[in-house]
């Protein structure tokens, strides 16, 4: 990995950040490998929600990202946007069990 400042034109921008969004979609995949595996442990659509959890979750999000420099307000809408998506593929595989 190139550090940002070390590159000396756009083309090497572009392709470290190819590179890092490669590995953010990478993690990504393997992140909603355990949402699936979680289906197994819920009992009902309330517990596929977990609302609770997910409020909370995104709490800790919105620190996480301030501590790194980020807008908490976008990385909490990325990861509701996120999160809901993998909420309904669980509930699909929740269904199909």
């Amino acid at each position: 990995m190139k550090p940002a400042e070390k590159c000396q034109n756009i083309t090497e921008v572009r392709s470290e950040i190819d590179r890092i969004d490669r590995q953010v979609i990478a993690i990504l995949a393997k992140r909603f490998e355990y949402v699936k595996a979680a289906a197994k442990f819920k009992n009902s659509t309330t517990d596929v929600r977990a609302a609770d959890r997910l409020e909370a979750m995104l709490q800790q999000r919105r620190v996480w990202a301030e501590s790194e420099g980020l807008d908490p307000d976008v990385v909490e809408d990325l990861y509701r946007n996120l999160v809901n998506y993998f909420i309904d593929e669980e509930l699909h595989k929740w269904r199909n069990q």
